[in-house]
């Protein structure tokens, strides 16, 4: 990402993921917080500080790596939400899954208390993948976040809550554009 603003002549940016992409955004913060503006952060957690809590994670990982491997894009299931989504490379999700997924250490999840640039945390009530209480505990960490749950929503993002979470987004990245 830091290559990308740097190509593009880009100083500040409002960055923002779903689930690991919201991991990788807080990521992304903690490398290089001189280029954020703000965070936007949907469905995501910010990694573990337990250190058997993440082997655990990465388990869990390499098994869906391992999933991937011998299912296919079968491994997804056929969620409304996977039928909504474009994916067109199982051997690119399981090399998703042993490398950006692995989490290495706590550096994520210790930077939040860090962080000062305005935040937005959506989480669905009933996303199946990452609890609810993991987007209640990040929004609770970062110093002023704004935190949205929203009743039917589950892991991914359907067609029917796009106008809401639009308007949103929208209000989070004109309010960001305002500050320095």
């Amino acid at each position: 990402m830091e290559a990308i603003l740097r190509a593009s002549q880009i100083e500040r940016a409002v960055i923002g993921g779903l689930s690991l992409g919201g991991y990788l955004s807080l990521a992304f913060h903690l490398a290089h917080p001189e280029r954020v503006r703000a965070l936007m952060l949907f469905d995501t957690g910010p990694g573990f500080k337990s250190p058997e809590a993440r082997a655990q994670w990465n388990r869990i990982a390499e098994a869906m790596a391992r999933a991937f491997d011998k299912r296919g894009l079968s491994a997804l299931g056929d969620s409304a939400e996977v039928r909504v989504s474009r994916h067109r490379s199982a051997q690119g999700l399981a090399r998703a899954a042993r490398g950006a997924l692995m989490q290495l250490d706590s550096r994520v999840i210790e930077s939040l208390e860090s962080i000062r640039v305005p935040t937005l945390v959506i989480h669905g009530q009933d996303d199946p993948l990452i609890p609810v209480e993991a987007g209640i505990d990040t929004a609770e960490r970062i110093p002023g976040a704004q935190l949205r749950l929203i009743p039917g929503m589950g892991h991914d993002v359907v067609p029917a809550l796009a106008p809401m979470l639009t308007e949103a987004i929208s209000d989070h990245t004109q309010a960001a554009g305002r500050t320095p």
